[in-house]
């Protein structure tokens, strides 16, 4: 048996173990730590000079990001502007990965994983308060 083929399987049944029990919160959680995950991945492709992993983390990475977006909902918001002001911001971001995508520049993806830091720090505090 192939060692690392038992191990990604293990993984993925492992993450689809996590993703059941989850909570709501939990997932966005997930959902935020795998985009950053990405990004990083992004950039080690990118200083190896493996363009084509570069390219497909970063869409990775904004896939996660547009998830995210979706998932907002200010109609049950108690502050919708809020909401609006964070859809912008993920679009923002969304935007920046295609730059850093077609430009092969680090520093956007710094730029756009400090933002979601921002944003999961936000909601890791969330999380601790309830």
């Amino acid at each position: 048996m192939n060692p690392m083929r038992a191990l990604r399987q293990y993984q993925k049944v492992n993450s689809h173990a996590q993703i059941s029990e989850a909570s709501p919160h939990r997932l966005v959680q997930m959902l935020m730590e795998g985009g950053l995950d990405r990004m990083a991945q992004a950039k080690g492709a990118l200083a190896r000079g493996d363009i084509a992993q570069k390219g497909l983390m970063i869409g990775k990475a904004a896939e996660i990001i547009g998830g995210l977006r979706q998932g907002l909902e200010a109609d049950k918001s108690t502050n919708p502007e809020s909401i609006k002001e964070l859809d912008g911001l993920y679009a923002y971001m969304m935007d920046r990965l295609t730059e850093a995508n077609l430009r092969n520049d680090a520093n956007i993806i710094d730029e756009v994983s400090g933002l979601l830091v921002t944003i999961k720090s936000g909601w890791d505090a969330i999380a601790a308060s309830e």
